[in-house]
């Protein structure tokens, strides 16, 4: 029997009318409607004519999540006065209820997808209803893009409605063509707002890690919101990990009350509790951001907001993909509070404080900008559209993560050189996993048999509890015999793997007894290594390890795949500052299962570069597993053109250093110097910058005969460098003229002149350029040298640009403090008129 009295009061009901004119004339909607208006259960028993009298048509619902694919269906099932199964049903990945009665059918994005890509035309479905559209999940903003296709070029009578409880509506109204936005205004009561922040500093979460002290706090919170508030108290936390941590600090019945737990993973049946209602006693229900919309959860009055939340990020630098902790944006802030006042007016107590919210981000990220897109690319792909350019979509996926999915597509045989999907790549897309895990999946049926390659592909699919511990294999045998939820869940995942398998296979169902490898670990190992053929790793030391992508990976304290020689890592993550990955789960391999499975990046080949550590050139011939080396040996008759670009690199590492530059190597280079700064072109640049990046040039011949840094060394730099000199525009005979290395003075000496400073320096003895009226100048007359003037012992006894001035009034000083200290030289009373001379009174 319909529940016609609770159907009454659901708030969306005032903007069905216009919902459905939308549609009747423009064929897509966008929905507005906050949580607990009705707008993922009522809207879609409407739009199927299930209340009501209007014509039936088949609905299909898209949910982000399992748990909310189900707690929808079976919420519109009751309203029917109905089971699950019937008139509505439920299709999620390894579970489906539903028949030919069905009429409305809720799935996960993931389900649609696989639809879409098997039956693009939806034969059958009238209206699909894309649910949750604010989370932007990468499955969601997909289907919606290829639905736009369907419509466009397949079916354009098929409707389609975009919801959500806060979302950019009118981003999503112009991706569904100008779509008529319809909003739905809730009943809400008012939430008082109480920020609780820690009264310590907190370590900001980063990777998985969450300050075991903030969870401290907000354990304190929930007692004192059950102290402060009647009612049930649904706390928000970001992941399984930090729920269990703070119903172990709750402890059992905290004032009374019974602590509940719903995430992806908790059992149907306390996620069905959770969704009931309370019993008369109080709750606390700690939940993920699953229970943001996606879920009603009865009796709450209070919430309580840690502020966090888990999302996708890819390192494509090291092929890591994981989930992260993150603050939690406004808007969910607004939705987790809004819980608080579904039914009565409550509280949300925030811990954080009032200053902080004004520094967070209005909106959670998009998936498709920071997930991996490997996944994305394949369905791309499978659709007609590699580049995925004709997509309609909220934010385009970014270049660099998009090329680096098409790499692992190619790797593993799923796309030609095009991006085309191959026969297997649509294999792959018809598993229902990412395709790192349909390719190990296919590859390692053949070699362990269907049934096993699909269990450790299970336990690869949703990572094990962490008690289970870093060992792949051991996990594989504590769900093979555990029976908690995960266990169950794993078994169900592995059977539809298996049949799925079976149902893509072109060839013979694989023999009772395999030829492969026959242990727990070994199969683990094989099926992890194909999975993630660059995260195979080789033992350098200790708990260390190379993988052969380069990043370096470590084990836990305690585990017992320690020492192993090599290892398939399948879970690892990066924590922030740190080099190297850390490993959450592992297998045992051999090296020729590490050749197997990594053989794309098997390379051997000779090896001649510039080794820092030995400061010189090294020649091998090496073979190598990605950056992982397996042998090497001496070279003895490198490639000359390679030796010669491992000296260059010596020289850009080193520097100019390695080269010998004697004194009048290093003149002629400070004389080009100032020749360039004085008078530019066509003198050349002779900082080490310049002449590193021009080091093929005028070092080319040198280069060409040296073999090794000894060679390097004995290298005249000076001779090397004439060949810059300007010859060509005939300036280099100018060099002596313009810059020249001494200048004569008048008592006949020739003395050298220093351009290490900005302005040139003769340094000569003052009695040596008596009667000299001028200063002397270089650069075409256009720079005078500054004169060192020196006693006749070689010390500093003046310093001028201009003799005249110097001998008119600077000599009198001079003269009076040394003629008595130097009698013997000559020190006339007019210098300017004097004969300049190099020896003394006596010699002359």
């Amino acid at each position: 029997m319909i529940r016609d009295d609770v159907l009454a009061q659901l708030p969306v009901r005032s903007a069905l009318p216009a919902l459905e004119e939308a549609l009747d004339g423009h064929g897509t909607a966008v929905l507005c409607a906050p949580p607990g208006t009705g707008k993922t259960t009522l809207v879609p028993l409407v739009l199927a004519g299930l209340t009501g009298s209007g014509p039936v048509r088949r609905v299909l619902v898209a949910e982000p999540r399992r748990i909310a694919a189900r707690a929808a269906a079976r919420r519109m099932a009751w309203l029917l006065g109905e089971e699950a199964g019937g008139r509505v049903g439920f299709t999620v990945r390894g579970e489906r209820r539903a028949g030919p009665s069905t009429v409305v059918e809720v799935v996960t994005t993931g389900v649609l997808l696989q639809r879409l890509q098997r039956d693009p035309e939806l034969a059958g479905v009238d209206v699909v209803v894309l649910d949750e559209c604010h989370e932007r999940h990468l499955d969601a903003d997909t289907a919606a893009a290829f639905l736009l296709d369907v419509r466009a070029a397949l079916r354009p009578e098929l409707r389609l409605v975009a919801a959500s409880a806060t979302t950019d509506a009118e981003g999503w109204a112009r991706l569904l063509g100008g779509a008529p936005v319809v909003e739905a205004r809730g009943v809400s009561h008012p939430v008082e707002v109480v920020w609780a922040p820690p009264e310590r500093a907190i370590r900001p979460p980063h990777g998985m890690r969450v300050d075991p002290a903030l969870l401290e706090h907000v354990a304190a919170v929930v007692r004192r919101a059950l102290r402060e508030r009647e009612g049930d108290v649904l706390c928000f936390l970001p992941g399984v990990g930090e729920i269990g941590r703070v119903a172990g600090l709750l402890g059992a019945g905290p004032g009374g009350a019974e602590v509940l737990q719903v995430h992806g993973r908790a059992p149907a049946a306390v996620q069905d509790a959770v969704l009931a209602g309370g019993t008369g006693t109080r709750r606390v229900v700690l939940a993920t951001s699953v229970a943001e919309s996606s879920l009603t959860v009865p009796g709450v009055r209070v919430v309580v907001d840690a502020g966090l939340a888990r999302e996708p990020r890819m390192d494509h630098a090291r092929g890591l993909s994981a989930l992260t902790t993150v603050r939690a944006s406004r808007a969910s802030g607004r939705q987790r509070a809004g819980r608080a006042g579904r039914e009565a007016p409550g509280a949300v107590y925030r811990c954080w404080t009032d200053a902080d919210e004004t520094r967070l981000s209005a909106f959670p990220a998009a998936e498709i900008t920071v997930a991996d897109l490997t996944a994305f690319a394949l369905q791309a792909a499978c659709w007609g559209d590699p580049d995925a350019t004709g997509l309609a979509l909220l934010d385009a996926p970014p270049a660099g993560a998009l090329a680096a999915a098409r790499s692992v597509l190619a790797a593993t045989g799923a796309v030609d050189a095009d991006g085309r999907p191959t026969d297997r790549g649509r294999r792959m897309a018809r598993l229902g996993v990412h395709p790192r895990l349909a390719r190990a999946l296919l590859d390692g049926a053949r070699e362990v048999g269907a049934r096993r390659a699909a269990e450790v592909v299970a336990l690869l699919s949703e990572e094990p509890p962490r008690e289970y511990g870093d060992d792949l294999a051991a996990a594989w045998r504590a769900a093979r015999r555990g029976n908690d939820a995960y266990g169950s869940r794993w078994r169900m995942e592995a059977r539809r793997l298996e049949s799925a398998l079976r149902s893509v296979s072109e060839e013979p169902a694989a023999p009772a007894k395999p030829a492969g490898p026959d242990t727990d670990d070994a199969v683990a190992g094989l099926i992890a290594a194909l999975a993630f053929p660059e995260r195979v790793a080789r033992l350098r030391g200790g708990a260390s390890y190379l993988m052969v992508s380069g990043t370096g990976a470590e084990l836990g304290d305690g585990s017992r795949l320690r020492t192993a020689p090599w290892l398939a890592v399948a879970v690892a993550d990066r924590p922030v500052a740190a080099a190297s990955a850390r490993v959450r789960l592992g297998a045992v391999i051999d090296e020729e299962t590490a050749r197997a499975a990594a053989g794309a990046l098997y390379d051997e080949g000779e090896e001649v570069r510039w080794s820092e550590e030995r400061r010189d050139v090294v020649a091998r011939r090496v073979a190598r597993l990605g950056a992982v080396e397996l042998t090497a040996s001496v070279l003895g008759a490198p490639d000359p053109g390679l030796v010669r670009a491992a000296l260059l690199e010596g020289l850009r590492r080193e520097g100019l250093g390695l080269l010998r530059w004697g004194a009048e190597a290093t003149a002629l280079r400070q004389r080009l110097a100032f020749l360039r700064r004085e008078l530019g072109e066509p003198w050349p640049e002779v900082s080490d910058e310049a002449l590193l990046a021009r080091a093929d040039e005028w070092l080319g011949v040198e280069l060409d005969r040296a073999r090794r840094r000894a060679d390097l060394e004995r290298l005249d730099a000076g001779a090397a460098l004439e060949r810059l000199l300007p010859w060509a525009s005939g300036d280099a005979v100018r060099l002596g003229e313009l810059a020249p290395e001494r200048i004569e003075v008048p008592s006949g000496s020739r003395i050298r002149v220093d351009y290490s400073a900005e302005q040139p320096v003769l340094a000569v003895k003052l009695q040596e350029l008596f009667g000299l009226h001028e200063t002397p100048r270089v650069a075409g007359g256009r720079v005078p040298v500054l004169v060192h003037l020196l006693s006749p012992a070689g010390r500093p006894a003046a310093v001028t640009a201009d003799l005249a001035s110097f001998w008119r009034d600077g000599y009198r000083s001079v003269r009076a403090e040394l003629r008595g200290r130097y009698p013997r030289h000559p020190w006339p009373e007019d210098p300017a008129a004097a004969v300049a001379t190099r020896r003394t009174n006596a010699r002359r």
